[in-house]
């Protein structure tokens, strides 16, 4: 397997993949992704190196996420270390053709590898508290659950609740 940074030409592929991604989950009720998010994001996370993907030995990408600094809500959370340096794992999908395979462990291990060589000594995340099958994966993978929670509010009045996780890599 391939692990790289994403690059534009993989683009129409990621996007294809989060579709699928987006349709399992509602199927599963996890209604938390849409056709605006995250799909609207990657080309600019492409364009800020932000972007890493995974591919099979097909060339296939088959997992993918992005790997960033500070984001506006880190403040409604309680961290272990509010001062360290932390690096954030976002939408973070794995193909829908390769489930129950380990790959999204092997891509939070890779998250993990680059956080530590970008100098981060946390990798954080945020997790809605709807979906369940993300929070047992990451409990599974050492992350430890901060207090607090934020409240993502939309036009509508929808209402998104996220949990903050962490794991300490150095």
């Amino acid at each position: 397997m391939e692990f790289r940074l994403a690059v534009l030409q993989d683009l129409a592929e990621i996007k294809d993949m989060y579709k699928q991604i987006i349709e399992n989950m509602n199927k599963q009720d996890i209604q938390i992704w849409d056709d605006i998010y995250p799909c609207e994001f990657f080309e600019e996370d492409i364009k800020n190196k932000q972007l890493y993907v995974l591919l099979n030995k097909n060339g296939m990408i088959v997992s993918a996420f992005v790997l960033h600094d500070a984001i506006s809500k880190e403040n409604t959370i309680t961290w272990s270390d509010h001062y360290a340096k932390a690096l954030y794992v976002d939408r973070l999908g794995v193909n829908v053709k390769c489930l129950k395979k380990g790959i999204a462990s092997l891509m939070l291990n890779k998250a993990k590898e680059m956080a530590k060589t970008l100098g981060a000594e946390y990798l954080r995340l945020f997790v809605v508290d709807i979906n369940k099958p993300a929070i047992q994966l990451y409990i599974k993978n050492g992350f430890i659950k901060a207090d607090g929670v934020y409240d993502e509010i939309f036009d509508d009045g929808f209402v998104l609740h996220e949990y903050g996780y962490e794991i300490k890599i150095i």
